[in-house]
């Protein structure tokens, strides 16, 4: 047993399906309390926030995450009960033990180390921990983000404890993320019989042209930094139930992830322009996720690197694959930001797990960055 081990077991125990945080965020601060953190609760809506640090001198290295989860779907399902932390086989099961909780108790107890050996080291360490990213993502990291700004405190470097790695730990380092944009469009027609197609208009006939080549569009060929754009649609939805009336609106709901190459002005742009194409008569509402960032070479990349090599003995690959992070609401704030946590294999899924001993290995590497960062 390990301190990393029992802290995200007494974590995963608590049931923070988002935005509930059921005490997680608590039992942080009376951890970080205790080694010297100055603890401040922050609640915006139905979310629970806080922002620990310590110190008051810059550069800022802030930890951040998550407590809240996503739900576990039916717990019959699970070989265990997923709120109830069980090891078989050397892997710890429960939901949010990879998304993002084992993360978390790694970035505590690497602070508890390092503080113990570095109690004047320099700069300032933090953390911003939400109980909403799992969710709509409205009231937890971007109001932090918005009150720091407002009183000019900064971060200068960022760790994103979400889970990074693909086979082994460090393995892969997130230095950036893709743009995401959603479309809400409705294609208007008129409700008929039918059997009287002449007397009524199809919404669903008029939206599959342009759907298909919305589909086949190509909109950029990406970079070295991040892949093509990518258009998909997630939900499709029309009729009435019956299958004599034809109906009057056909529902989409769409989404990009896009890179550099294009902003999100420009895809809105072109995608009403081919919507006009057709003469459509339609409603689009578009809602921005977040905008793409990437984190160049530099003091955080370089250290994370090198503690990565130090602690387990491999080069790690940086990568902007993957979906979207808290990350996008602290970039824009001129922070450098990388994402490094566990595998990610089950994430979201059914018996979701970590390697135990993949847990004391974070922390390993996590303690290491603090001492390539603010060691002296």
């Amino acid at each position: 047993m390990s301190d990393t081990l029992d802290l995200t077991k007494d974590l995963i125990s608590r049931p923070s399906v988002t935005p509930e945080d059921f005490g997680c965020q608590q039992l942080l601060a009376d951890r970080l309390a205790a080694i010297g953190f100055t603890i401040e609760h922050l609640r915006f809506g139905d979310t629970d926030n806080i922002w620990a640090r310590r110190g008051s001198q810059s550069p800022v290295f802030a930890f951040a995450g998550h407590t809240d989860v996503v739900p576990t779907g039916p717990a019959e399902n699970w070989t265990s009960p997923p709120f109830e932390p069980v090891i078989r086989d050397g892997l710890l099961y429960g939901r949010g033990t990879a998304d993002m909780k084992g993360s978390i108790a790694a970035f505590v107890t690497a602070c508890e180390r390092f503080i113990a050996e570095y109690d004047d080291h320099t700069g300032s360490i933090a953390f911003l921990i939400t109980s909403d990213e799992e969710g709509p993502a409205t009231g937890g990291t971007v109001k932090v983000i918005e009150t720091l700004e407002s009183r000019g405190e900064k971060i200068d470097w960022c760790l994103v404890g979400e889970p990074s790695s693909t086979n082994k730990v460090g393995d892969i380092v997130k230095n950036g993320r893709r743009g995401s944009i959603n479309g809400y469009l409705t294609i208007n027609g008129k409700q008929g019989h039918i059997a009287y197609p002449h007397l009524a208009d199809n919404p669903i006939h008029l939206l599959t042209p342009a759907l298909t080549e919305l589909c086949d569009v190509e909109w950029d060929q990406g970079n070295e930094d991040f892949p093509p754009t990518s258009f998909q649609v997630s939900n499709l939805n029309s009729g009435t139930g019956v299958t004599n009336v034809i109906p009057s609106t056909a529902e989409v709901i769409f989404n990009f992830r896009y890179s550099t190459e294009v902003t999100h002005e420009q895809l809105q742009q072109r995608v009403e322009a081919l919507l006009d194409k057709y003469q459509l008569d339609y409603d689009l509402k578009w809602v921005l996720s977040g905008k793409p960032f990437r984190t160049a070479s530099g003091t955080l990349v370089d250290a994370v690197k090198t503690a990565i090599k130090s602690t387990v003995g491999y080069d790690t690959e940086l990568s902007t694959s993957g979906g979207t992070s808290d990350g996008r609401f602290i970039a824009p704030t001129g922070a450098q930001v990388i994402e490094l946590g566990p595998l990610n294999a089950t994430i979201h899924q059914v018996d979701e797990c970590v390697s135990v001993d993949d847990l004391d290995v974070l922390s390993d590497v996590y303690k290491a960055l603090l001492v390539n960062l603010l060691g002296r």
